[in-house]
């Protein structure tokens, strides 16, 4: 497909460039209510979109084919529409999920459609042409960098002016509604408003972006992909995501919130009058330790649950009752993260703070760094989380140590494989962290799928 030939003469398009993201720290905490610190890489996807006068969807990747899926998608606007001729996400999640090769359209078409539906744009069709640096799959939001990329390509070509915040949020939109990915929203935010070489804190309750934090000099994050393919959209991840939120309702029950005021709190998505605001994240350590968490089961099926405690207040999950979920380890994580992100981010300023600080104490901050992200990443596996792959890079970067200017790994996003983050310190540790990455990926005789650079968020082309 000839880029020319597919646009045609004479036509505006607007392009956008946003980069994919590694998390450094906070991961599966974000639905909870986590700080989480956040970095944008220098690979990412562009996408160019026109709109048209009629209502044809056309939207082509010139990556899809490679990945064994269609290049090209063709819909009409009109195909999910319900019978009063209103947008409907469920009818677009089952169509789009529902052609084989074409699911990777629905980031793109949702954009629309979204649009469409949460802020009343009357244009109903678009050719849109995507180009990608980005592996999907690899727990480095692809997803939300082809979301973010369309949105504001979009919302420009139609002219539509959004917000820093709400674009993103309406990116998560698409994802859980038309996708049908239940996400939280740090991917998004931080492809659209990261900048180089620092780390973005969002405080997900939902939506609190601070002040960027400069990565200290010397100082890098690089992500190794494990080769082990990761997806949001996966049973295990929505089943940690589904544990969780049980392990706050039952928390809140015993805290005083009844069936009825999680219900209500549910259905008008506004949590701020149930204990700790309806977020794990706030929940001190030292409560859950000491008077919470022996109230959680080990494990619990859904339909038990259900039948003891009524719902969760997650909005994006369904229980199935035939689950047993992993109730306890999956509410302790984020409570755990919650803290141990607190924690990094203060280290990480206070390195920026302090530059005279001797070699010994900068070593002694980072080991205590990578420690938080060692520990980061054995939570993840005890929620179910972890992957052989991933698991073997971080044991690589624990055996070569502080003595290679290694300091922790932990693996990034959603877990069950994907990529996993290291941090290292000054040339040797950057080489070392390279050759990780090198005799990881020989014994798959392929050139390794590292991602050493940061770059800033969304840009137009």
């Amino acid at each position: 497909m000839d880029y020319q030939a597919f646009f045609g003469e004479g036509r505006k398009i607007a392009r956008v460039e946003a980069p994919g993201r590694l998390d450094v720290m906070g991961g599966i905490a974000d639905y909870s209510g986590s700080l989480v610190l956040e970095m944008p890489v220098d690979k990412g996807t562009t996408a160019h979109v026109a709109p048209r006068q009629d209502d044809t969807l056309r939207v082509h990747s010139t990556s899809a084919g490679a990945m064994g899926k269609e290049g090209t998608v063709t819909a009409r606007f009109g195909d999910f529409l319900d019978a009063k001729g209103q947008v409907n996400y469920g009818i677009a999640r089952s169509k789009l999920a529902g052609t084989p090769g074409s699911d990777w359209a629905a980031y793109v078409i949702g954009c629309l459609l979204v649009l469409a539906e949460e802020k009343g744009a009357r244009v109903r069709g678009m050719d849109a042409w995507i180009e990608s640096t980005l592996p999907s799959g690899r727990g480095v939001s692809a997803s939300a960098a082809l979301e973010v990329s369309t949105m504001a390509a979009l919302s420009r070509a139609i002219g539509i002016e959004l917000g820093d915040t709400e674009l993103p949020i309406l990116c998560q939109r698409v994802e859980n509604l038309v996708v049908g990915a239940p996400c939280g929203l740090m991917d998004q935010l931080t492809s659209y408003l990261g900048k180089r070489n620092r780390l973005l804190p969002i405080l997900c309750q939902p939506a609190d972006v601070q002040a960027s934090i400069p990565i200290p000099d010397g100082v890098r994050f690089v992500g190794v992909d494990s080769g082990a393919e990761h997806s949001v959209g996966g049973s295990g991840y929505t089943n940690v995501r589904v544990a969780a939120f049980m392990g706050y309702t039952i928390i809140a029950r015993a805290e005083g919130a009844s069936i009825d005021a999680l219900r209500s709190a549910r259905n008008a998505r506004d949590w701020s009058g149930l204990p700790y605001h309806g977020y794990l994240a706030n929940v001190p350590v030292p409560t859950f330790e000491e008077g919470l968490e022996p109230l959680l089961p080990d494990r619990m099926t859904g339909k038990d649950f259900t039948a003891r405690f009524g719902t969760t207040i997650d909005t994006v999950t369904e229980i199935r009752p035939d689950v047993e979920y992993a109730v306890k380890v999956c509410t302790r994580h984020p409570v755990m993260e919650s803290a141990r992100v607190q924690v990094f981010s203060r280290i990480i300023s206070g390195l920026n703070a302090d530059k005279q600080r001797s070699r010994t104490e900068r070593a002694a901050s980072l080991k205590r760094l990578g420690g938080l992200m060692v520990e980061s990443h054995r939570s993840y596996g005890a929620c179910g989380l972890g992957h052989p792959a991933t698991d073997a890079i971080v044991d690589a970067v624990l055996e070569a140590g502080p003595g290679k200017d290694l300091f922790g790994a932990k693996i990034t996003g959603g877990g069950s494989g994907g990529t996993v983050c290291i941090l290292c310190d000054g040339d040797e540790g950057f080489r070392a962290a390279m050759e990780i990455a090198s005799v990881h990926w020989a014994a798959r005789n392929k050139e390794p799928v590292v991602f050493t650079g940061s770059q800033d968020g969304a840009r137009f082309a």
